[in-house]
């Protein structure tokens, strides 16, 4: 039995959607999903234009957004924020946020960086939540020199940092081969109050392997085994990879059995 899209709005009731969802949006965005796009742009800004003649509260907005994209429909999410642009009574960081998760999981990652500076245009507050969501994206696309511009960004506004836009920083520097900068990322996320996760070691370890620093990579490894972490098969082959290159057999050897008592697969 197919189900409605509309099921991640809420859960069926016997008299119809939960209250979570109002009947409105349910029908707008029913309407929305049916049009065929890019073929009926028109019909499509229509149909927003007779379904909120006076326009959207910020709130209602993010939820017609989200329809969309939770549905998959990355085109539609951006013309809907396309009318937004010009139909909402106050833009906020959820509205692009939402679209640029849609363009990074499309791997669209320069159409995630172009709604990130549309931020700034439209005098949208930046948060955490919207660099993370763009610094993810220079991952996705290998944009490390992308990157590191946002988080120039984040210093000049003094935005705070987290694990995971940090960790996505460094997994650009180490995709785009550029360890050093990786590598200063890590040292000034260890100096701060924020805390590594695996995705962040996986990737310290890998950028100082590529670099040829197989006795950091063995430090990097035990600080993560010390913190509880999980540890991956891919850290395990880094941390061998880096022994081989260097002839460390003894070390290399010893990560094997290492791995092997761990029964990583």
């Amino acid at each position: 039995q197919q189900r409605d899209p509309l099921y991640l709005f809420g859960s069926r009731s016997e008299d119809g959607w939960s209250s979570v969802k109002d009947d409105k949006i349910q029908s707008i965005l029913r309407t929305l999903l049916s049009l065929e796009v890019p073929s009926q742009p028109d019909a499509f800004f229509t149909s927003l234009d007779q379904a909120f003649p006076s326009g959207l509260d910020p709130r209602t907005s993010t939820r017609v957004l989200s329809g969309l994209a939770k549905n998959h429909e990355l085109n539609k999410t951006l013309l809907a924020l396309s009318w937004h642009e010009k139909n909402v009574y106050e833009l906020n960081c959820y509205h692009y946020c939402t679209a640029i998760d849609a363009c990074t999981r499309a791997s669209l990652w320069t159409k995630s960086l172009q709604l990130f500076r549309a931020m700034a245009q439209n005098r949208v507050e930046l948060d955490t939540t919207t660099l993370s969501a763009a610094v993810s994206a220079c991952e996705k696309g290998i944009a490390w020199g992308e990157s590191l511009q946002l988080f120039n960004v984040s210093a000049l506004t003094d935005m705070k940092l987290d694990t995971i836009t940090l960790s996505a920083g460094i997994s650009a520097c180490e995709k785009g081969s550029e360890w050093k900068n990786g590598l200063q990322l890590f040292s000034a996320m260890a100096q701060s109050t924020i805390e590594s996760n695996t995705i962040t070691f996986n990737a310290a370890i890998s950028a100082n392997e590529k670099a040829g620093e197989w006795a950091r990579v063995l430090q990097l490894f035990e600080l993560m085994a010390q913190s509880s972490l999980e540890i991956e098969i891919v850290t395990f082959s880094a941390a061998i990879s880096a022994c081989e290159k260097f002839q460390r057999w003894d070390y290399a050897l010893a990560l094997l059995m290492w791995m092997d008592s761990c029964r990583v697969v």
